[in-house]
């Protein structure tokens, strides 16, 4: 998905497959759980970036969640690809209340001010010194929490990828893209790495279904140690 002459047809499928997977993986729930935590603090609305967003699964879903409990949020996707964005939109962006919008998160300054600033399966596309320039300027950018969700190099983690998509996708891209992503993916102790040479203090990293991680770093916590 990551060569620009994709044909937008197989692009749109294989962002459609990541959203299966995305949903297996539960990667809209970890999100929603700081949500929920913050609005008991009495934020509302709770304000959402999500980087790299892809086709927008995420925020749909969590869109759906904030709708049937009554929860006041904010929400917003960012993604240098345009494929994606337009996919985001006509799969009821719009009608959720989930604005959408194009930016590099490499090249570009990443917004300031949201609540929640998420990132779910970009980290692993990423070179180490990229990864540790995303995690700075995310960091720099949080202003409550940040939480970023991405593949764990296992071996387990790629026997699931290639039985996992063979199941849920016949997107070819999705496929060829799933096992290389597992392959070229950190490990838990990497990811340590990568934020310690990030300067982020106080990261809590944890293993989770099905072979991931999340990055979890809180500024209000950090800021009073």
């Amino acid at each position: 998905m990551d060569q620009p002459d994709l044909e937008p047809a197989r692009h749109v499928a294989a962002l459609d497959a990541l959203a299966r997977v995305n949903a297996v993986s539960l990667s809209a729930g970890r999100v929603w759980t700081e949500i929920e935590r913050l609005h008991r603090r009495g934020v509302d609305p709770v304000r959402v970036l999500d980087v790299a967003c892809g086709g927008g699964d995420v925020l749909h879903a969590i869109a759906r969640r904030a709708i049937k409990s009554g929860t006041g949020v904010e929400l917003h996707g960012c993604d240098m690809s345009s494929t994606a964005l337009d996919r985001a939109r006509a799969r009821g962006g719009d009608a959720l209340g989930v604005t959408f919008h194009e930016l590099d998160a490499l090249r570009d300054p990443v917004p300031s001010g949201y609540d929640v600033l998420c990132s779910s399966l970009f980290l692993h596309h990423l070179t180490r010194e990229a990864a540790i320039h995303l995690l700075e300027s995310l960091a720099t950018a949080a202003r409550g929490v940040l939480l970023v969700q991405d593949l764990r190099r296992t071996r387990l983690g790629y026997l699931y990828a290639w039985i996992g998509l063979g199941v849920l996708t016949r997107s070819d891209v999705a496929r060829h893209d799933g096992l290389i992503s597992v392959a070229a993916a950190f490990t838990l102790n990497e990811a340590r790495a990568l934020c310690r040479a990030a300067g982020i203090e106080g990261a809590e990293l944890h293993a989770c279904w099905p072979q991931r991680f999340t990055l979890r770093w809180e500024r209000a916590i950090c800021d009073e140690t």
